[in-house]
């Protein structure tokens, strides 16, 4: 998976989750950045380092076994191959946003 192709499939999750309300940080380290500002309509999706609600960092591989299912975001986090800044709990409403 490349920035491309997370920036795609982050758009398609996002779309589905109306009133999410929030901006995130989707930091893939040197692959590069995602920013998602739902606060606006129609979201924003851009490859921005803005400020964020949220960042959530770690590799694109990690990202896209979230996406397929065959890796699961809690166990990643204990693991150390995501790390959050930011709301918790904004974190946990992603989780499941994202999940495969």
């Amino acid at each position: 998976m490349n920035l491309d192709e997370a920036t795609n499939q982050i758009n398609q999750k996002i779309a589905q989750s109306p009133g999410l309300n929030a901006r995130v940080k989707f930091n893939f380290g040197d692959d590069g950045i995602v920013f998602v500002d739902t606060t606006q309509s129609p979201p924003v999706v851009n490859h921005d380092d803005a400020d964020a609600d949220v960042t959530l960092t770690c590799a694109l591989a990690t990202f896209a076994g979230f996406l397929n299912g065959s890796q699961d975001p809690n166990i990643a986090f204990m693991m150390g191959k995501l790390k959050v800044a930011g709301s918790m709990g904004l974190a946990l409403k992603l989780n499941a946003l994202l999940e495969g």
